[in-house]
């Protein structure tokens, strides 16, 4: 399984989770869990994702989520989960 976390932070706007999980859906990505939540007008949304049936390289896929998140007005960041771990080590 080439599981991925995906997070999502920014302005709270109507479409967010939709534009992102349309476009997982689109491209074969399926959604092993999710948690949202909006603090004070912020969103803030993490993802673990299956990427393993995939129909794009990896690459393009993070290059197509930054665009999506610039379009949306907020930040999305793809990471494979080992990336993730180490850079979030405490």
């Amino acid at each position: 399984m080439n599981r991925t976390i995906i997070t999502v932070i920014g302005k709270d706007r109507v479409g967010i989770i939709a534009a992102v999980c349309t476009y997982l859906a689109e491209h074969k990505i399926n959604i092993l869990d999710i948690d949202q939540s909006i603090i004070q007008g912020y969103f803030h949304m993490m993802m673990i994702v299956d990427a393993n049936g995939a129909d794009k390289e990896y690459a393009s896929l993070v290059k197509d989520l930054e665009k999506i998140g610039e379009d949306l007005g907020v930040q999305i960041k793809m990471q494979h989960e080992e990336i993730f771990d180490i850079m979030h080590r405490i």
